[in-house]
């Protein structure tokens, strides 16, 4: 990859993208594993209903099956940072979703969805942090000012997938059945695989070995990841409004605001449109600001939106919620990764596999607070819970960031 162009200047973020096959590869997978993942997710519970005749408040509790996830992401991380070796570790985890969805698509018991996900996908998971460690593995060896742009744009990929995802995944599940679709989903992990090709990068000798002793202490020297699980459990709470938001907003819409399909859509659909849109913009504000100053900042609008949809009862509150919500995602989903890979600089793959297996916590700390939340107070209240825990991230991270700046 040209250090710089003609003029003398370094290569747009995008230009050194499209110029490398791991960043382009790494592009071209996150786009699949954010379709295949955002088109399977919100059909398993109709899945184990309809086939097996699972009750829907069992069948809910296949999302608490990613509370493996974590756990898994660790030891595959800490392997890695031990090791270097990013893209098998990649290949592995994309083959591990792929047999794990396949799995699920040809299951005949209720149970055996629920022990897949739990002892198979949750390595799957890993692979997008492998990813991510191996980029930043390549921009060590080549910095360039674009650094930055070049995750977020990568990162923004992922954020694609999860648009069109779940339009794709209801239209298989209509036209051909949700296990056709659950295949869908597989063969978009094992797709992830293709375009990064034979390549195969690793960590330079030097951080490999700095990693191995950083790794092999860690168990005894938990202040160098007290940083990064703080920030993460700070993630943690603004993320845990998303699975509230998505398991009781649009039920909101219909039964108390009477809003119509169209425009539920439309409510629901403004979010991501708005993330993409904000994401390039993060990583430039970020450099004046300091990215963590910008991740407060985003926590305190995830205060806002909640509350809109907890005292707005209409659908111009809906969507001055979702529109502000796409604030908040606009600025985590680009910087998040960034981070926390900085907050745990001696083991890129770990801080990597724990901030994106993180997710799984939030939805299991979002889906009990809703249950709770909407049998104590009901609708639209609820949605003062992660009202509040936006607040408490909004503290924490100002906090993260005032220590930072000194």
């Amino acid at each position: 990859m040209a250090n710089t162009d003609v003029m003398g200047r370094p290569p747009s973020a995008l230009k050194q993208v499209l110029g490398s096959q791991l960043y382009l590869g790494a592009t071209i997978a996150m786009l699949l594993s954010g379709i295949g993942v955002s088109a399977a997710a919100p059909q398993i519970v109709l899945y184990l209903a309809r086939e097996f005749g699972t009750p829907l408040p069992i069948g809910g509790l296949f999302y608490l099956t990613s509370l493996a996830a974590p756990v898994a992401g660790y030891l595959i991380g800490s392997y890695s940072d031990r090791t270097g070796k990013r893209l098998g570790l990649f290949r592995l985890c994309a083959i591990a979703g792929f047999l794990g969805w396949a799995g699920i698509a040809v299951a005949w018991q209720a149970w055996m969805p629920f022990a897949i996900s739990a002892l198979v996908l949750g390595f799957s998971g890993a692979a997008a942090s492998q990813l991510f460690a191996a980029i930043h593995d390549d921009l060590t060896r080549k910095p360039t000012p674009a650094a930055e742009d070049i995750v977020a744009i990568i990162r923004m990929a992922l954020t694609a997938g999860w648009v069109i995802g779940p339009v794709i995944g209801a239209w298989l599940a209509a036209e051909a059945g949700i296990r056709v679709m659950f295949w869908g989903t597989a063969l978009c992990f094992l797709a992830q695989i293709i375009p990064l090709g034979t390549l195969n990068t690793e960590a330079a000798p030097a951080q490999r070995a700095a990693n191995s002793a950083s790794v092999s202490t860690m168990p005894s020297q938990w202040s160098a990841m007290t940083p990064l699980l703080v920030f993460t459990g700070l993630y943690i709470l603004v993320y845990a409004g998303e699975a509230i938001k998505y398991g009781f907003l649009l039920l909101y819409m219909e039964e108390q605001l009477h809003l119509g399909p169209e425009l539920r859509g439309a409510v629901i659909g403004i979010q991501p449109l708005i993330e993409l849109i904000i994401m390039p913009f993060s990583v430039i504000v970020a450099r004046r600001t300091g990215p963590l100053w910008l991740m407060a900042f985003a926590a305190g609008l995830a205060v806002l939106a909640n509350l809109c949809f907890a005292l707005w009862p209409s659908a111009v509150g809906m969507f001055a919620g979702q529109i502000l919500m796409g604030g908040v995602w606009g600025v985590f989903a680009a910087l998040g990764i960034i981070v926390a890979q900085r907050l745990l600089p001696s083991a890129v793959a770990t801080a990597s596999a724990i901030f994106m297996s993180s997710t799984a916590l939030s939805s299991a700390l979002g889906g009990v607070t809703g249950g709770v939340g909407i049998a104590a107070v009901g609708l639209p209240v609820v949605f003062l819970f992660p009202a509040a825990y936006a607040a408490l991230a909004t503290i924490g991270l100002t906090i993260m960031a005032r220590r930072a700046t000194r």
